[in-house]
């Protein structure tokens, strides 16, 4: 049985480092200081593990990473091992491995080229015939035809919705505060360093704020005169009815996306598959994101309509005034059925074994997505005292428990197992900074 969230009663006057948002980066970040003795205190304006945290697909996987993300996986990888040793309760954490399904020659070269781009980080990757991958995985090779997979057999799954509220609790073990339904509506700055947050309950001063906000990270820095090159798009998932299990692995196909649940179910959704609400800030960032909106034309759906003038729209607030974090505490997006249908029929052709499944649950998520899809995690210029821990793209999970570490690090003047650079924010300022030269000249 899953334990009772516990938030305290009242609000402390100062700690060491205030963190804003509970997802799995927030709560990761909330661990690692309490681990160290650092007094820490967490604000979540809804629940812990609300929004995408408990909706994403729950892999936890170093295939097909982005090369910069490659050594901090490999550190997330153990630090979530580590956890699902420590909790008092099962968060759904197997290694089941990993296994990407080859369906066409340009798949076939695309996996082989990320296998020869990661040969120097010692993972055991590699690449499966059209009949080990169909004998592993159950599949109906002939109707699917498939060419053979990628596999790497030590990636992992968890069960998102268990295993974010268990590291919170993990966290309060070690001595975090942590506040569910207090919303951080700003930064308090002296001398012009951050040094505290005020939330609608009043100020709590800190040396340094960790800013793990998701989709939300954005808006508070413009309120705060500050910019982030990060726009948020609707990822549907379902879950399916119990079905015999074949294979611990989950595994990606174009059509469908496929992970092993604890509850004897499969979790489903379509990868790439997203719709893109426009906002004031996307034609700010439109030129940022045009790569994205190019390579996905066709399964991507651009929508306008009220979500322009919505919470995630230009919004400006001062400390004294109800913020949009108290206007919407849970982000709640209903999910594309008529994607999910597709879906499920994709998977039920390419999985004999889920023939008969039905959809049991149907869910939409707002990823925080950046330009080129990889986290930013580091200061901000203009705001010292700040550390950036957002923009996870759709595959932050399994990066969670690294990225708060790294956050946490950076915060504390500690040095990271991992090269923060990849992550800098100070990788869009530039290319701004270039690009309004350019316009200039």
């Amino acid at each position: 049985m899953q334990q009772q969230f516990k938030t305290p009663d009242h609000l402390p006057e100062r700690a060491s480092v205030a963190v804003i948002g509970g997802g799995v980066a927030g709560v990761s970040a909330a661990l690692y200081l309490a681990k160290s003795g650092i007094p820490v205190v967490l604000f979540e304006k809804g629940r812990i593990a609300g929004e995408q945290s408990s909706r994403n697909w729950g892999w936890i996987r170093k295939q097909g990473r982005d090369l910069a993300e490659m050594p901090l996986m490999i550190e997330a990888e153990q630090l979530w091992r580590e956890i699902a040793a420590e909790v008092d309760e099962d968060i759904g954490f197997r290694q089941g491995g990993v296994t990407y399904l080859v369906q066409t020659e340009a798949e076939q070269d695309l996996r082989e080229s990320w296998l020869a781009k990661v040969k120097d980080f010692g993972l055991d990757s590699r690449m499966l015939s059209a009949s080990e991958a169909s004998a592993m995985l159950g599949l109906n090779a002939p109707k699917a035809d498939i060419k053979g997979a990628l596999h790497t057999p030590s990636d992992c799954h968890a069960e998102p919705g268990l295993a974010v509220p268990a590291v919170a609790r993990l966290a309060q073990r070690h001595g975090a505060q942590i506040f569910e339904g207090v919303a951080v509506r700003g930064l308090h700055r002296e001398a012009g360093r951050v040094c505290g947050v005020v939330t609608e309950r009043g100020l709590v001063r800190c040396d340094a704020v960790i800013l793990a906000g998701g989709i939300w990270s954005r808006t508070l820095l413009e309120n705060e005169g500050l910019t982030l090159p990060q726009l948020a798009i609707l990822s549907s998932v379902m879950r399916t009815t119990a079905v015999s299990q074949v294979s611990t692995s989950t595994f990606g196909a174009s059509g469908a996306s496929i992970r092993p649940r604890a509850d004897g179910g499969v979790t489903l959704a379509r990868a790439g598959a997203a719709q893109f609400d426009l906002v004031p800030a996307a034609f700010q960032h439109l030129k940022a994101f045009l790569p994205i909106l190019r390579s996905r034309w066709r399964i991507m759906r651009i929508r306008a309509g009220a979500s322009f003038f919505g919470p995630l729209g230009r919004t400006r607030w001062t400390m004294d005034q109800a913020s949009p974090f108290e206007a919407v505490r849970v982000m709640d997006p209903t999910p594309d059925a008529r994607l999910l249908k597709d879906v499920l029929g994709a998977a039920q052709k390419l999985y004999p074994h889920l023939a008969e499944a039905r959809m049991a649950q149907s869910w939409g998520g707002m990823i925080d997505v950046m330009p080129d899809e990889v986290p930013v995690i580091g200061p901000v210029a203009g705001a010292p005292g700040l550390i950036l821990a957002t923009g996870l793209s759709g595959h932050g999970f399994g990066l969670g428990p690294g990225i708060g570490k790294m956050a946490v690090d950076l915060a504390t003047g500690a040095r990271p197992q991992s090269d923060p650079a990849a992550f800098s924010k100070t990788r869009f300022d530039r290319k701004r900074n270039t690009m309004a030269s350019q316009a200039a000249s």
